[in-house]
């Protein structure tokens, strides 16, 4: 099973004195605290990678400079009439 997926996950209710809507209540109240934590999660996971992307497009786009300042072919030789 993948981290993309959301686990299966068993949970058991007691039903106290034959009260069942209690026992649904409370299964209900397990199955959205797990669905808050996966979204949290995705969430951080998104919030992540967006700050990687602008990271990597800052540097890229830096580097970039760089090579095409290195490439430049105009430039004034700064050791003239060596070899």
């Amino acid at each position: 099973m993948g981290f993309r997926h959301a686990r299966f996950v068993a949970r058991t209710v007691l039903v106290r004195n034959g009260n069942v809507d209690e026992a649904v209540k409370n299964l209900n109240r397990y199955k959205s605290l797990f669905q808050l934590q996966v979204v949290t999660w995705f969430l951080f996971q998104l919030r992540r990678r967006i700050n990687y992307e602008k990271c990597r497009a800052i540097y890229n786009e830096d580097m970039d400079r760089k090579i095409a300042f290195v490439m430049r072919k105009n430039r004034v030789d700064p050791f003239p009439g060596c070899i």
